[in-house]
């Protein structure tokens, strides 16, 4: 790994410790803040890769039938993400991850069923052992690429300093895009894709029947960046969609952001690729290519809801209802710039609370709570928009000149 940071707490990716957990229901996985959300939509997309059985057979000390077992109901409870586009249902990632528990502790029991998220968790996260961020809002001292799913924004910091800013899609409620410190290896010219047996095809295409490179039909546009497991940064994405959840795990781009990017995280990892390239690389749609960095470009995956750039507090929509619109992660990060929430005006603390409470709801306004709900989702669909504001902005004067860059060279078309 290059550009090695020296801090290695694992669990502060967001600057939180914050580990309210509800214990009704039994539940495994309800650590809010500092835990990635694993719902059986993301264990499906775990079986992708071929080495992934027999690693999850010895983490969860699991039986052939027993992962069996948790593969098919995986599949099914993908497969049930279809439903009628007229129904409001409370599809949330809290829900899925809730009845994700709740399934597995019926198919394999309770102790399995921990063992098996908790590996699926470290196996998402990519290699946590090397994390940055032991502060919210850090801010790199080296070359890497920072998302931010909260705030749909993707930054690029060389020699810690940010030199351009995308305005992002990100990965659906009930496929929710990790945190945790990737690689990015290389870069894929007109890839091809195999649709999955799953809903959201739509159709379109034959299950497992490859659509080829450089189709109006493929899904992953004109390049795909792979960052781990199932996650990629990839193009093929509407405009519309920037700025809202957007695919299932990946970080999303336009085609024409997705070539932009490509040039940057090229140069960024010392591989030679010009923009005479990329033209080329397009106009031979059907010809796949792969292009290796010379060296490997981290991309850190962030969740911070609370943010602050220069007297400004930004409070986001905690779309995948970690619980971190809390004030006590708001102390922290205030405290972090040298501000004491106490020592602020009644006006700014009463704002401050306000966007708390503004905010700590999920994709569609429902409160997020520490309570799992009685619901198991089996006819929900996949959630594509925000039901309101996605984020609240309050001004304090204290921090003026204060907290995270802001955005550099804005691409977000």
């Amino acid at each position: 790994m290059t550009n090695t940071p020296t801090t290695t707490n694992t669990n502060v990716l967001n600057g939180n410790s914050n580990t309210n957990a509800s214990n009704s229901g039994a539940s495994t996985t309800t650590r809010r803040g500092n835990a990635l959300p694993i719902t059986m939509p993301v264990i499906d997309g775990m079986f992708s890769d071929e080495s992934f059985p027999e690693a999850a057979k010895s983490a969860a000390n699991l039986t052939d039938e027993e992962l069996t077992k948790v593969k098919n109901a995986a599949r099914d409870s993908v497969l049930q993400l279809n439903g009628d586009p007229a129904e409001d249902e409370r599809r949330s990632t809290k829900n899925t991850t809730e009845s994700t528990s709740r399934e597995l502790e019926s198919l394999i029991g309770k102790q399995k069923a921990a063992d098996l998220i908790a590996f699926v968790q470290t196996r998402w996260a990519g290699d946590v052992k090397t994390q940055l961020v032991a502060e919210p809002n850090s801010v790199p001292t080296d070359t890497r690429i920072v998302v931010n799913a909260p705030a749909y924004r993707m930054d690029i910091f060389r020699d810690g300093k940010l030199t351009k800013t995308y305005k992002i899609g990100i990965g659906y409620p009930e496929f929710p895009l990790p945190t945790g410190l990737r690689e990015a290896k290389e870069i894929v010219f007109n890839p091809t894709w195999t649709p999955p047996d799953e809903p959201w095809v739509k159709g379109k295409f034959a299950p497992g029947r490859k659509v080829e490179a450089g189709s109006n039909l493929n899904p992953l546009g004109p390049i795909k960046i792979p960052i781990g497991g199932p996650s990629l940064i990839h193009g093929g994405k509407d405009p519309s969609r920037l700025g809202n959840f957007a695919s299932h795990g990946c970080v999303g781009l336009t085609n024409t952001m997705v070539q932009d990017f490509a040039l940057e995280i090229a140069a960024m990892g010392g591989s030679q690729l010009t923009a005479s390239d990329v033209k080329d690389h397009a106009k031979k749609k059907d010809e796949t290519k792969s292009v290796r960095l010379s060296t490997p470009v981290p991309i850190e995956l962030r969740y911070e809801t609370i943010v602050v750039d220069d007297g400004k507090v930004h409070v986001y929509r905690d779309v995948y209802e970690l619980g971190t619109n809390t004030e006590e992660n708001l102390r922290k990060v205030l405290s972090t710039f040298g501000v004491s929430f106490d020592s602020l005006s009644d006006t700014e603390k009463s704002q401050l609370k306000d966007a708390l409470v503004r905010m700590a709801v999920d994709a569609k306004g429902n409160m997020v709570t520490d309570t799992p709900e009685n619901t198991n989702n089996k006819s929900g669909r996949v959630t594509k928009n925000i039901k309101g504001a996605k984020e609240v902005l309050v001004h304090i004067s204290a921090l003026k000149g204060k907290g995270y860059p802001l955005p550099v060279a804005l691409v977000q078309k």
